[in-house]
């Protein structure tokens, strides 16, 4: 196998000082042909080879910049996107199987992109913007569906939702997290140079609340969950049967409650028996709260 060109020591390639230095010296690596590629790909899949592997990063480096550069719109410095992508590319390499037969970049560019996106994901914002599957594919998407400054409109979220198979909902909440900026805590006095922190900001900043009552609000809150856990467990008491007729009854979401009728319909019994099944339940309902 012949040499490459411009092999050179990895340690000094990596502490190249500026971003254009480094994209020069990635330009300046020959692609590789499929041949040579295959030949490279074939030892370290079978023998782990290092040299090899050394070879195919420094031969794509170039392809992980052009793929970078898509995500320079989010503000983050395009150093740190390269050097993420970079590591999705060896990652892609101590994966890549030679006999699938293809180019080792139409393999890689999926885990060079999952890299880029973590890190995207983590340093976009403090508060992570995406965190559900559905959530990370408008993170990225999103942007592109934008015709036109300004807010969707209820006709570009149906359109939108539809594209991107997620609800529309998800949209809108997206779209309003996308659009949030992060705010300091450390707040600048208006007669002073000095910056302190939001703990120790003046109460004249500020207009106070004297209605809010957090106590009061807690103590409802607290209470509402311990109702809740009490009902939870009080419905153990009951059979499977009785369980759903009070459930379907009274305990809904829609704050429909089904008839009777068709409570009976679906058990194949009278809708005098199961008034008879809910006026036990409830009173088993009644002691197993009060105990």
């Amino acid at each position: 196998m012949k040499k490459i060109k411009n092999q050179i020591n990895p340690v000094n390639f990596f502490n190249i000082g500026s971003l254009d230095a480094y994209i020069r010296m990635a330009n300046s690596f020959s692609i590789l042909s499929p041949k040579k590629e295959r030949f490279l790909a074939n030892k370290i899949y079978f023998y782990s080879d290092i040299e090899s592997a050394k070879l195919l990063i420094l031969s794509n480096l170039r392809f992980v910049i052009l793929v970078a550069r898509n995500y320079s719109g989010y503000g983050l410095p395009q150093a740190d996107l390269v050097q993420e992508g970079n590591i999705g590319l060896m990652k892609a390499i101590r994966r890549f199987n030679p006999n699938i037969n293809v180019r080792l970049i139409s393999f890689a560019v999926h885990w060079i992109k999952s890299e880029i996106h973590e890190y995207v994901l983590k340093n976009w914002r403090i508060v992570k913007v995406a965190t559900t599957k559905a959530q990370r594919k408008l993170f990225f998407n999103l942007r592109k569906s934008k015709k036109r400054l300004g807010w969707f409109n209820r006709h570009e979220i149906d359109i939108v939702a539809r594209e991107l198979g997620v609800s529309q909902q998800e949209v809108t909440e997206m779209e309003a997290r996308m659009s949030a900026q992060d705010i300091t805590l450390d707040i600048t006095a208006p007669d002073s140079q000095s910056e302190y922190t939001i703990s120790n900001i003046r109460a004249s900043f500020f207009l106070e609340d004297k209605k809010s009552n957090f106590a009061v609000q807690i103590e409802q809150d607290d209470w509402a969950s311990h109702a809740t856990n009490k009902l939870s467990n009080a419905l153990l008491v009951l059979d499977e049967r009785s369980q759903q007729i009070i459930k379907r009854r009274w305990l809904d979401q829609d704050n429909s409650k089904i008839t009777l009728q068709a409570i009976a319909r679906d058990y194949g019994i009278s809708a005098e028996r199961v008034r008879q099944l809910e006026k036990n339940a409830m009173k088993k309902l009644k002691i197993a709260i009060e105990a």
